[in-house]
């Protein structure tokens, strides 16, 4: 007869989460990040793929079909589902190709303020002493200016064109970059970790792109953010006074400055591009202020 030993329970194995695993579930987990990048998504799903989606050539005009409105008013129509504008362009098709415009001018005019800013900012934060006065002075200089004043002057002597409007940009909303890098370099140059990658003998370039840079991305995240939407918003301005975009081009300050004179009798006209920029320059910051959150210094690990 044999005898029954009870046999002890097993410890079940858990097993803590990798850092990816724990990245995501930060990314995932955040409002901000889900909300804006979705928005954002779709957005840009709708700028590489308008060609696809528009029903209609954006620059084909009918005058017989002009001012037709939207579908849910009396008279709107499924075959133009957002109207037409006054020369009878289907409006849904020419607010799908504003995306474009909108992206690729908040896009390039932060990635040409954000090269200089931050090169500026970094080293006057780093090397301290005269380079620090010279890019101090520099800052000064650039935010006595303000911004519309000089675009508007600019564009109206050169002339308003896409290409312009984001050379003008780019090269007017570095100062934001520059004072965030400064300040946050002069912090982080003085830490444990710069004075032994020093001690080590480590070159001035490694030491800027391998402990001062990533140390201050999350910063630079948040600024490239802010920037986008202000270039985004001074294309639509300059557009509005008729110095920016030029027509035919579909965009979306263009559109509202078309729509102007109908606000009255037609506010869809400018509802429907004016919504549009709200929800992208929306995504931005809340796409922004997430990606800062998740990867600030203290939450990575």
């Amino acid at each position: 007869m044999s005898i029954m030993t009870p046999t002890a329970p097993t410890a079940e194995v858990i097993l803590a989460p990798t850092p990816g695993q724990i990245l995501r579930r930060r990314i995932f987990g955040h409002r901000g990040i889900v909300i804006g990048g979705g928005i954002f998504f779709v957005i840009v799903l709708m700028a590489l793929f308008a060609p696809l989606i528009a029903p209609y050539d954006p620059y084909h005009q009918d005058l017989i079909a002009r001012m037709a409105p939207p579908v849910w008013q009396d008279r709107g129509t499924w075959e133009h589902i957002l109207g037409t504008d006054q020369v009878g362009r289907d409006y849904l098709s020419r607010l799908i190709y504003g995306a474009r415009i909108s992206l690729l001018i908040g896009i390039m005019a932060a990635l040409i303020s954000g090269i200089i800013g931050t090169v500026m900012g970094v080293a006057a934060g780093y090397f301290g002493g005269k380079v620090d006065l010279v890019v101090t002075f520099l800052i000064t200089c650039r935010l006595s200016l303000p911004v519309i004043l000089v675009s508007l002057a600019v564009v109206a002597i050169v002339g308003g064109s896409l290409e312009m409007v984001i050379l003008v940009l780019g090269l007017l909303l570095w100062d934001r970059y520059a004072v965030v890098m400064r300040s946050s370099t002069q912090q982080i140059r003085s830490l444990d970790y710069v004075a032994a990658a020093q001690a080590a003998g480590c070159s001035t370039w490694y030491i800027l792109a391998r402990e001062i840079l990533p140390n201050v991305m999350n910063q630079l995240i948040v600024v490239a953010t802010l920037e986008f939407a202000h270039a985004v918003l001074l294309e639509a301005a300059l557009s509005f006074l008729g110095l920016g975009v030029q027509p035919p081009l579909p965009s979306w300050g263009l559109m509202i400055s078309e729509g102007r004179n109908y606000i009255l009798f037609d506010p869809w006209l400018i509802a429907i591009p004016g919504s549009a920029l709200f929800l992208l320059l929306l995504a931005v910051n809340l796409l922004g202020d997430g990606v800062r959150d998740v990867t600030v210094p203290e939450n990575r690990a």
